[in-house]
């Protein structure tokens, strides 16, 4: 469900104070495709199957959709020099489109606002969405990174999640894109799904490590609200997630990645060094972004906004010549030193004690074994392992 928040003008134009220091932050631009072939019972995302469209909310048309809103964008934020840093297709399934058509994407992001030399372009993709004709066409297409939806190597726990391929296949898809010549791949995990013991989460760790990625994400499983699985839950049919075994399989994934050479540079991510999400480092560090796509957010210069959910609603409005969004608000102070501590927490490198020193539980949470001494003493607040399980908690006690 999305806030309300305040109006936005039918053009999309920002306040001239969210405009004046552009460029001065990177910037990145993230693509929403909300297409699945069928839908997992975990997610919550926005996201439709072919059966839920309707209307004239097509695959096919969806691109020119996307286009209008980039060239939008570009309206919008003026003639600031503002080259691309990153560009993130994810979704949904943004491998459901033709290579060719996320390609066309690209283009039109670069012509209108050009891409940094170094650009980071990473798409999201299922397993049995690609084969290695598709990956070689998405390399010439222009993206460079590639993020395979794995989450278990056990068959039993992949049904659970509603997961359509078999083990072994994202293995496969890490080769098959590297033999492309992507530069960067990740695979993605989900661990504390219904019936999965430490040995399956070992089999699944162990598996991931073999095909060689750059990065790795894993993920708790969180029982979303209104999804298959909360109602399965519900009834009694599947488990709840246990707190201390998703304890137990967080620290022995953060074991396995450390011994294969893939070091932790936020909570839920490990990577080889340079290859970490330069995309996500925006969303943590607090850059500039504009999201594209039905239901996207999208954060410029302290203004933060968000699309219209359902496809066909999002079309019309460009197609009308008016701006996507839904809603929009202006983050305050308080506000962002909240969302400062909570992502900037989260990473490897901390915060500076000049943020949180005047924090009165900085003393017991070094105490307790939650921040480290040693990266306190070289003027940092890093989290432990202990205090990473603990992450959320600890901002509460920072913030309060």
């Amino acid at each position: 469900m999305l806030p309300d928040g305040d109006p936005v003008p039918n053009d999309g134009g920002l306040p001239a104070t969210a405009l004046e220091l552009l460029g001065t932050r990177p910037f990145g631009i993230y693509v929403h495709v909300p297409f699945c072939a069928t839908r997992c019972g975990y997610c919550d995302f926005n996201t439709y199957t072919s059966a839920e469209l309707g209307g004239d909310a097509t695959r096919a048309a969806y691109v020119d959709s996307v286009v209008a809103e980039v060239r939008l964008a570009r309206r919008v934020m003026g003639d600031a020099e503002l080259p691309v840093q990153t560009v993130f297709l994810g979704g949904g399934t943004p491998t459901l489109l033709p290579a060719e058509q996320l390609g066309r994407i690209l283009r039109v992001v670069a012509a209108e606002f050009g891409l940094a030399p170094d650009v980071e372009v990473t798409s999201e993709a299922n397993p049995e969405s690609v084969d290695p004709a598709y990956l070689h066409r998405l390399r010439a297409a222009g993206v460079n990174r590639l993020s395979v939806g794995m989450q278990s190597a056990r068959q039993h726990v992949l049904a659970v999640l509603d997961r359509r391929h078999i083990p072994g296949r994202a293995e496969s898809v890490v080769g098959w894109a590297h033999a492309a010549g992507f530069d960067s791949v990740s695979v993605d995990l989900i661990y504390g799904a219904p019936g999965e013991s430490l040995d399956d989460w070992r089999a699944s760790l162990d598996a991931a490590v073999a095909a060689g990625p750059e990065h790795v994400s894993a993920y708790s499983l969180i029982v979303e609200e209104g999804t298959r699985l909360a109602r399965r839950v519900g009834h009694g049919e599947l488990s709840a997630p246990d707190d201390d075994d998703l304890a137990d399989k967080y620290e022995l994934a953060d074991d396995t990645f450390g011994a294969a050479g893939l070091a932790w540079y936020e909570v839920s991510n490990w990577a080889r060094p340079g290859h970490e999400c330069r995309h996500n480092f925006g969303y943590w560090r607090g850059a500039d972004w504009w999201g594209i796509g039905p239901g996207a957010h999208s954060a410029v210069g302290g203004v933060r906004w968000w699309n219209r959910k359902h496809p066909a609603a999002y079309a019309a409005r460009l197609a009308a010549g008016s701006s996507p969004a839904q809603g929009r608000e202006v983050v305050g102070p308080a506000e962002r030193r909240m969302e400062r501590f909570l992502l900037g927490l989260r990473l490897a490198e901390g915060l500076s004690l000049a943020e949180v020193d005047a924090c009165a539980a900085v003393p017991d949470l070094l105490a307790e074994g939650l921040l480290d001494p040693v990266a306190h003493a070289g003027g940092r607040a890093q989290l432990t392992r202990r205090g990473r399980l603990l992450a959320d908690g600890v901002v509460r006690r920072l913030l309060d």
